[in-house]
């Protein structure tokens, strides 16, 4: 079996790559940049090079394949980045979706985020796949762009024009995440260098979990469905704190209260349109503050989704980075 791989070279297109391949399935990597990578080449991997965007090398690129996992997309918390994400979130996923028509693949798994269901304003409220989507009035960019993109792919399912699944992860850790551009401050509480810690919570998985659910919603899920793929829901402040435990440093001890969060917050914006970068601006202050706690018991009961501690995600990132001399 050949299955075409979007964003096969992120972090978690990687592990997804080298998961597909121990068990016995061809993998065609489907990418912008024609530099070299020799991780795909030991792997044996094909690639096909072309724009995100572009419907008709999108639909080269899947001839003879039976599933194409989309997992290529764009992370961006500032309103400067909205364009960019509109066009790699949204129209790329309508392009995916569209060739995958055109190329008669029989499966599509589309690699979404729980940012696409919402967050929470307060640590009782923990959502679920029935959450109804409550922060269009924030408008933040890459929440917007992977819920639209949700919903290309939904309703082409109902159109019956696509079989196809939906999985959405929370915050992945694990060996290679700080590779991520989006792990700046986690890096930076892992070397004491950063002292603040806000309100809010986040939902950590571990990477190899969130792998190996991805896998049983292709290979079980009915089309139509979407899975929360999350672990364990902890507090910024328990991150930060689990972090520094790990990496050997002091942990962050200065709490930054809502008011002042969002003002400095507000104060980026202004700074933005200047072309300057302040701490925070109005996208990372509300990313900062909000619940991001989530349940999985749907994979849990459905997919056999078995979800490890954060501790052991957040262990082995530490010594990734350790060991890559990313942090002493």
């Amino acid at each position: 079996m050949k299955v075409l791989v979007t964003g096969a070279t992120g972090f978690v297109g990687g592990w997804l790559v080298r998961r597909l391949v121990e068990r016995g399935v061809s993998v065609r990597a489907y990418r912008r940049s024609a530099e070299p990578i020799q991780e795909f080449q030991q792997l044996k991997v094909e690639e096909q090079l072309g724009p995100l965007t572009d419907v008709e090398a999108l639909t080269q690129a899947m001839k003879g394949c039976h599933s194409v996992f989309h997992l290529a997309g764009l992370v961006g918390y500032s309103k400067s980045m909205h364009r960019a994400m509109r066009e790699a979130n949204v129209k790329g996923t309508a392009a995916v979706v569209e060739a995958c028509q055109r190329a008669n693949v029989e499966r599509l798994l589309h690699f979404s985020s729980v940012v696409a269901i919402g967050a929470s304003f307060n640590p009782e409220v923990i959502l679920d796949e029935t959450s109804p989507y409550n922060l269009s009035h924030l408008n933040l960019g890459y929440f917007e762009t992977k819920h639209q993109a949700e919903q290309l792919v939904l309703q082409a399912v109902t159109q019956k024009k696509l079989n196809a699944v939906i999985v959405n992860p929370s915050t992945i850790y694990g060996a290679g995440d700080s590779r991520k551009g989006s792990r700046s401050v986690q890096l930076k509480v892992a070397r004491g260098k950063f002292p603040f810690y806000t309100s809010g919570g986040v939902n950590v998985v571990h990477i190899e979990d969130v792998i190996e659910g991805t896998l049983s919603a292709w290979e079980r899920a009915p089309s139509g469905e979407r899975y929360i793929l999350a672990g364990e829901n902890i507090l910024i402040r328990e991150l930060f704190e689990r972090i520094a435990r790990f990496a050997g440093v002091k942990k962050p001890s200065l709490y930054l209260p809502n008011f002042l969060v969002h003002s400095l917050g507000r104060t980026g914006n202004g700074l933005e349109q200047f072309g300057l970068k302040g701490p925070l601006n109005s996208e990372t202050a509300w990313t900062s503050t909000l619940y991001h706690w989530f349940s999985s018991q749907k994979a849990q009961s459905q997919l056999g989704f078995k979800p490890r501690p954060a501790d052991e995600a957040l262990r082995e990132s530490i010594e990734w980075s350790q060991r890559h001399g990313l942090i002493s």
